[in-house]
């Protein structure tokens, strides 16, 4: 491994989640934005060959060490989480009718309040940095402090669109790839069709890629003048969404990483439906029980079923 090199930086949340869902309940699970998208790229590492994935984050005192021998398992470099004293970021939210949209009933930051992420992590250069759900100052310090080898990718949420319009605004200037939901985009836009949102929000902020994640209705990519329409993966049992939108941004920066120079749209095709099928397997369960213990096996069985479906030629990769 090159010392000064790192394929994927993930800056994130580390949390304690506790759902609800038509589908039962469960207290204090794993979760956070940088946990969903770090298992999710490391599930992709023997495949592309990658070698070093690193999560910056913060936790507290009361952060579990099951839960840090699970990032361990993984082989996540974790020397970019610290930890300090008080509580880890706790999220109570539950799903109910199609689960399209979380309802949170509390939110304590505890100590990812005062949260100042520091990258990259012993000087080593990512290949591509992922912005998870942050505010979008912080997510501005990431840029000045990161500057990848290939891509920056940034995620966002309603929230921000709120309350920190224009530095979200600012963000996504600066960065290659922007991942947001369909109602995100329509609220940027004020919109409500999805095409017509997301060519609005691409030309807002000159953003090269913005990748628009739609639940089951799949996504929408807009890559330059290009634009790419895919199908989600059609799961018959829905338990709990939390970390999805994660996960998928986890599985498209794995893959962007595993590649060099200017991105095709077949290779943000590609990597799409990699994201996509990664994606679908963390409906399937509670927190990141899925994510932990997914086989090649069952992955490539879906990922082939996929692309079926979709009538995709399938690539090797």
């Amino acid at each position: 491994v090159e010392a000064d090199k790192m394929d994927v930086l993930i800056v994130g949340s580390l949390a304690y989640d506790s759902i609800a869902s038509p589908l039962g309940a469960v207290e204090n699970a794993l979760g956070g934005s940088a946990t969903y998208a770090g298992l999710s790229c490391a599930f992709h590492r023997n495949r592309l060959g990658l070698e070093s994935i690193g999560l910056v984050g913060v936790v507290g005192s009361d952060f579990r060490q099951q839960d840090r021998a699970i990032f361990e398992k993984a082989q996540l470099d974790t020397k970019g989480i610290e930890t300090v004293e008080g509580e880890t970021f706790r999220w109570v939210g539950s799903y109910e009718g199609s689960m399209a949209q979380a309802i949170t009933h509390e939110t304590h930051l505890n100590v990812f309040e005062h949260f100042e992420p520091k990258v990259p992590v012993h000087g080593r250069t990512p290949t591509v940095t992922f912005c998870a759900n942050l505010h979008p100052a912080i997510q501005l310090s990431v840029l000045d402090q990161s500057q990848p080898v290939r891509f920056s990718i940034l995620d966002s949420m309603n929230l921000w669109i709120n309350i920190a319009h224009d530095t979200l605004l600012e963000a996504m200037k600066r960065v290659d790839i922007v991942v947001i939901n369909d109602g995100e985009a329509s609220m940027l836009a004020g919109q409500e069709n999805v095409v017509a949102a997301a060519k609005t929000v691409q030309k807002m902020a000159s953003i090269p890629t913005l990748v628009v994640k739609r639940g089951e209705h799949g996504v929408i990519a807009l890559h330059g003048n290009e634009t790419i329409v895919m199908p989600s993966y059609p799961c018959p049992e829905v338990m709990d969404p939390t970390g999805c939108g994660d996960t998928f941004a986890g599985a498209l920066a794995a893959c962007l990483a595993s590649g060099e120079g200017d991105m095709t749209t077949e290779e943000l095709r590609n990597a799409l439906i990699h994201a996509t099928v990664t994606a679908s397997f963390t409906l399937e369960a509670f927190g990141t029980t899925i994510l932990e213990k997914i086989t090649q096996e069952a992955y490539l069985q879906r990922y082939d079923a996929f692309c079926a479906i979709s009538g995709i030629s399938i690539e090797s990769s």
